[in-house]
């Protein structure tokens, strides 16, 4: 099971764990994986904390740090001597307070400019920058670019850290842009993942980008949750894997518990790629908030990303709390990136546990493959 990848990062398994949650990342770090922290949520000065805490628990086990780094957004993210928050139409405001209504969800106004301004800002490249020094601060053994070619600055920074980058892709030309860029890693992410993705499916995508990239290592992502489904995704050239849905309802995992208990009873037709929540297509539990923006015939449509971020995340702040009360219109409401494995996520387990499942999964799929073809 120890690929290249395993020796070049110093890891037992080729198993990538995506997170926003560092009790996650640890977990599965020191379980013989890579955990990769996601960077978005976080302010240089809170992710250098969250760094520090893995620091403190994995004993030098390398981990990772991904940033959202959008090849394009809103015009208006670029204007820095403007308040994000006050680029956001007065129809979308009135939408969110006309749903919140609509669905009977108590609590205050969602209004957080100051905040949203600041989250907004870290999807672009200069609001990144300083989230990429802090992570090169720390002993970190990689370090991705989501939705984009990876800046300048951070593969420079990279380099002369020693730290390899790696990139996700959807499409076999957003893969040569990204090599050419400088990534050192590709990760090619069928559209069955949840969160950002493309259209095109993971058995179709990882064989293309593997013949593509080469001799550049890729990682497959999407509908990836077993080890059956790790050892098909090795088949098709593929290094190793980059999970992240499995690890939602896993015990260590922040997911509301709402929205935890909604993804254990769900099934893989109930996710959708949605730009309501980002403004991006971005795979989804389906819910009355995905279905009133996409579909509703009040809807002004979702803005661009980093807009449509500052109107969502502030919403589902609200919806979030009145949902752990009970609201009825709030739990229809609630919901999270998630991708189409969800139908097959139907227990809470330590993320340890999921890792050892998978590993050993994994061992016994490559068995039976070995018996086939005597």
């Amino acid at each position: 099971m120890r690929t290249a990848i395993c020796e070049r990062l110093g890891v037992e398994f080729p198993l990538f764990a995506f997170s926003h949650c560092r009790d996650v990342v640890a977990a599965v770090t020191n379980a013989g994986g890579f955990g990769v922290l996601g960077a978005i949520a976080y302010t240089p000065e809170q992710l250098d904390t969250e760094l520090t805490w893995i620091d403190e628990r994995v004993g030098g086990r390398p981990y990772g740090v991904d940033v959202l780094v959008p090849g394009k957004i809103d015009a208006s993210a670029l204007d820095g001597g403007a308040r994000l928050a006050d680029s956001v139409p007065e129809r979308h405001r009135d939408f969110v307070t006309h749903l919140l209504s609509k669905y009977g969800v108590s609590g205050p106004a969602p209004v957080a400019r100051a905040s949203a301004d600041e989250f907004g800002r870290r999807v672009t490249a200069a609001g990144a920058t300083g989230l990429i020094e802090v992570a090169l601060k720390h002993p970190i053994g990689l370090i991705a670019s989501a939705l984009g070619p990876p800046p300048p600055e951070m593969v420079a920074g990279a380099r002369a850290a020693g730290v390899p980058v790696a990139a996700l892709v959807g499409t076999v030309e957003h893969a040569r842009r990204q090599v050419a860029a400088g990534a050192d890693l590709i990760v090619a992410q069928g559209t069955e993942a949840g969160g950002h993705t493309g259209e095109i499916s993971t058995m179709v995508l990882v064989p293309q980008v593997v013949d593509a990239v080469a001799p550049v290592p890729v990682l497959a992502a999407g509908g990836i949750a077993s080890g059956r489904q790790m050892a098909a995704a090795m088949a098709l050239g593929a290094e190793g894997v980059w999970c992240g849905s499995v690890w939602l309802t896993t015990e260590e995992a922040e997911t509301a518990p709402v929205v935890k208990r909604k993804m254990l009873a769900a099934s893989s037709l109930d996710t959708v790629r949605s730009r309501s929540r980002t403004g991006k297509p971005a795979r989804q539990l389906r819910s009355a908030w995905t279905e009133e923006w996409d579909a509703g015939q009040e809807s002004p449509g979702p803005l661009g990303m980093p807009l449509q971020m500052l109107v969502a995340e502030t919403a589902m702040t609200r919806i979030g709390q009145a949902a752990e009360r009970g609201e009825p219109g709030a739990v229809e409401l609630a919901n999270y990136f998630v991708g189409q494995v969800v139908g097959q996520l139907d227990r809470v387990r330590p993320a340890r546990e999921v890792v050892y499942e998978m590993v050993s999964e994994f061992g016994d799929a490559v068995e039976r493959l070995a018996r086939l073809s005597r």
